[in-house]
């Protein structure tokens, strides 16, 4: 059943019927890859993850459409959370947890208030195969090859619905403020608050879309500029509930979690790169320390 809803959800992103688009056109792609040993250097906790989007509308007029379903994007993400020792775990920590999800979002806007909204079913478990690919990378790497694979999350499939309403405060040429606020409901529960500041022309006339592990936003459609921009922001969450910290597990979640990111973008003729920093608080109570995880989007084209 699992490797059918894969490939169905892969046919999906790469091919629309006719039927279904009437008149559809790929707007862009997105993606985005994180990774701790970008950051603090680490192997641990949020460890590492990708996403990638394909958006599909009726053209890009630079900024987003009035009525929901003319942009749609879909989204594929992996992710890797792990102890802070993968060889063996310390008592008291959190499982291995490896996570697949496929969603479908559409992005509008109502005033100048801009929304996304959507959802996914993320996948966790063995069967994801994440705890299988991760050993062979590391022998690749020459890095420790995880011990902790038979203490995972157990397999299961979590629908996971997503909102985020934010609003584009443009406060000169090049410098623009975006608070915005988060509600996620099914893998995770949580709301969040914050907001985002870029210097430069970064997100200007573009859909922008968020990651889900650090905050970064990651660009779905083509700019028309060149030069760098830095970004920063920062958001508070209260956390409910999360499958990665179940409460048979006997640990507990921390109901507060904060995230503080910055980073540089340059964007070329043909070519683009990222690079950013985001700092992430703890998530249950006994992790001993925050962490650091670094975000890359390069893009060549020759």
């Amino acid at each position: 059943m699992y490797r059918a809803i894969l490939a169905g959800f892969a046919a999906l992103i790469l091919w629309t019927p006719d039927a279904y688009a009437a008149g559809r056109e790929t707007l862009g792609w997105g993606r985005l890859f994180n990774n701790d040993f970008l950051g603090d250097g680490r192997d641990r906790w949020r460890t590492g993850s990708y996403v990638i989007s394909k958006v599909t509308g009726y053209g890009w007029t630079g900024q987003r459409p009035e009525r929901p379903g003319e942009i749609i994007e879909f989204r594929f993400r992996s992710e890797t959370i792990a102890p802070e020792n993968i060889v063996a775990a310390a008592p008291g920590d959190r499982r291995y947890a490896g996570s697949l999800s496929f969603g479908i979002y559409t992005h509008f806007q109502r005033r100048g208030t801009e929304i996304s909204l959507g959802g996914d079913l993320v996948m966790t478990g063995p069967q994801t195969g994440i705890g299988d690919l991760q050993p062979e990378v590391h022998k690749i790497l020459g890095a420790s090859v995880p011990g902790v694979l038979g203490n995972q999350i157990p397999n299961g499939i979590h629908p996971t619905a997503r909102v985020e309403v934010g609003r584009q405060i443009q406060l000169s040429s090049n410098l623009t403020f975006r608070p915005f606020f988060e509600a996620q409901g099914g893998a995770e529960t949580l709301l969040r608050v914050g907001g985002d500041l870029t210097v430069g022309r970064f997100g200007q006339g573009e859909l922008m879309l968020r990651d889900v592990t650090t905050g970064q936003r990651y660009r779905a459609s083509r700019p028309d500029y060149t030069g760098f921009s830095a970004v920063f922001g920062a958001d508070i969450a209260h956390v409910e509930h999360s499958i990665y910290l179940p409460v048979y597990d006997g640990i507990a979640l921390t109901d507060q979690r904060t995230r503080v990111r910055a980073g540089v973008h340059w964007q070329g003729k043909k070519s683009s790169a990222f690079y950013g920093l985001t700092w992430l608080s703890e998530e249950f109570v006994g992790q001993p320390e925050s962490q650091v995880v670094g975000s890359v989007r390069l893009n060549f084209r020759f």
